[in-house]
């Protein structure tokens, strides 16, 4: 069955609006009749049925709840420095799919993207759109938060206080990702502290440390883009907490 996000839920009903009634009523030419599934990021699903298709808004009558279990029982952050092009839009899009509970852009000194204000808003603003639409696709019932873009002072305080903290660095060689998460609790969320192109500076490697008791790790011998790190970064800790694999 067809997915959309509920825009208002009642005791009874939903509705979809704005883009999900154009994508059930133009794209997907659904009628009253059909049967469809709506969420609403609490973690619930709703099985309905279309009653009703009108100018501004589509009216559906539930006929079961479901609470599926869909979502990774460790919430797994990540925190990635601002990368050019379309890499960010790739972690958000992956990472959702994947699994993870949220994303913090970072200011890091060797990014090579540098936005503020308006436009940094109006980015934060799409990427939660692309989380959006890869929630959908993927079947989940809780979005990713897509926070602010923040600087490193700040990144503690968007997290809750039990986090613990993992930076992935390259010139990390002794400390590999296997017996540190051995060493975590599946019930305390993690973050994955990952760095921009041109990786991290050995002062934000200590800051991340000192501040945030963040452990560095190896992710291997080989170098890899900041996109790859992020996805194989969340896929082991996931792994290793038994959401993948």
């Amino acid at each position: 069955m067809n997915r959309f996000k509920i825009t208002e839920l009642g005791r009874d009903f939903f509705w979809l609006r704005d883009a999900e009634r154009e994508h059930l009523v133009r794209v997907l030419r659904l009628s009253p009749g059909d049967l469809v599934v709506g969420y609403d990021n609490t973690g619930r699903e709703y099985t309905a049925v279309v009653v009703n298709i009108e100018d501004k808004s589509v009216t559906c009558r539930i006929l079961s709840t479901d609470e599926p279990d869909v979502e990774a029982h460790t919430s797994v952050y990540i925190v990635a420095g601002l990368s050019k092009g379309e890499r960010m839009d790739w972690v958000i899009q992956k990472g959702t799919e994947l699994g993870m509970a949220g994303l913090i852009p970072l200011r890091a000194k060797r990014a090579i993207v540098h936005i503020e204000g308006k436009k940094a808003q109006d980015r934060v603003a799409r990427w939660q759109k692309i989380a959006s639409e890869a929630a959908k696709q993927s079947h989940r019932v809780l979005e990713p938060e897509i926070k602010e873009v923040s600087d490193w002072k700040d990144i503690k305080g968007l997290l809750p206080e039990d986090t613990q903290w993992i930076i992935p660095y390259e010139e990390e060689k002794s400390q590999r990702m296997a017996p540190v998460l051995g060493g975590m609790k599946a019930e305390h969320p993690v973050a994955i502290i990952i760095g921009p192109e041109g990786g991290f500076e050995e002062s934000e490697v200590a800051w991340a440390k000192e501040n945030l008791g963040a452990q560095s790790v190896s992710l291997g011998p080989r170098i890899l883009r900041t996109e790859t790190a992020a996805m194989a970064a969340l896929t082991l800790v996931l792994g290793h907490f038994g959401d993948l694999g």
